[in-house]
């Protein structure tokens, strides 16, 4: 008998926003969903969202689950966090605050978290139209065959969730819960993110003290110029996934003007992409009196 928190009951045999969105056919609303699982490993959901066009934000959302009471209430509770959220909003949310939202999940079903995670997803990209199917997630080698999961996204939810045994993983996203064949891939998979792990945390400490050196040596304009060009290239694939990219444009002092191109040129929240992924990278690594600003 698993342990479930009375939200989740409460969620299980009162399920909030159940059901489907038709389409309403009105001006400036706009209705998708978003379908992860199968019933043939035991959970399936389906996520619908109803969209205002011009502000980008979730008036409703409604799921139809095929599942235990974790994913039914999971979904619920999934539903009730995003309402009102813009898109870049909701997809800042985490599998860790729908088990939150719920007192907490077992951690053997902690799975059906991230399908409604997952689900979310799916409904957005396909809005945006981007494929699901195009996502990095997607394009890994296959590692769990029994569920058909990739390695990156078993990766995704190694790094995510700050997991550190198979055991976990499988909690998780399934991966090696039918026949166990993938278990010591992926116990290796774990040790490799945490050596990257490891690495990246000597990797920004290097940079910190880089970074308070230049403070005390100004950087003359070729080397600013240099460094803003690695920022950007850093920053480029996570444009690029979602159908935009940057370019610089000139550096005036401490003004870095770029040109936002594909669709971070006509998104409606480019400005919260220069603030939050360009300028506060570039503050970082760079000068923190660097602004930037996007030339059209």
């Amino acid at each position: 008998m698993w342990d479930y928190t009375e939200k989740v009951l409460d969620l299980f045999y009162n399920p909030q926003n159940q059901g489907a969105i038709e389409d309403p056919q009105e001006s400036g609303i706009a209705v998708v969903y978003g379908e992860v699982g199968s019933i043939a490993c035991g959970d399936a959901l389906r996520l619908h969202l109803k969209i205002e066009v011009e502000a980008d934000k979730i008036l409703d959302s409604r799921f139809q689950t095929f599942g235990c009471t974790s994913a039914i209430a999971s979904s619920s509770a999934l539903t009730e966090l995003i309402k009102g959220l813009t898109l870049d909003e909701a997809l800042k949310v985490t599998n860790k605050e729908i088990a939150d939202y719920l007192g907490g999940l077992p951690e053997a079903k902690m799975h059906c978290s991230v399908m409604g995670q997952e689900a979310l997803e799916a409904a957005i990209y396909k809005y945006r139209g981007i494929e699901v199917e195009a996502h990095d997630e997607d394009e890994g080698a296959l590692l769990c065959s029994c569920f058909g999961i990739t390695d990156a996204k078993i990766r995704r939810a190694i790094i995510e969730n700050n997991l550190t045994t198979a055991e976990q993983v499988t909690n998780y996203v399934k991966a090696g819960g039918g026949c166990g064949t993938c278990l010591a891939d992926i116990e290796d998979l774990i040790a490799a993110v945490q050596e990257e792990t490891a690495a990246t945390a000597t990797r920004v400490a290097a940079e910190i003290s880089i970074a308070q050196q230049r403070a005390q040596q100004p950087l003359t304009n070729l080397q600013k110029i240099s460094l803003i060009q690695e920022v950007l290239q850093e920053v480029r694939p996570v444009l690029l996934a979602d159908g935009g990219d940057v370019e610089l444009y000139d550096v005036d002092g401490d003004r870095v003007k770029v040109v936002l191109k594909g669709a971070c040129g006509s998104c409606s929240s480019s400005t919260d992409t220069l603030k939050y992924a360009i300028e506060t990278k570039l503050q970082e690594r760079v000068l923190p009196t660097l602004q930037v600003e996007a030339v059209i």
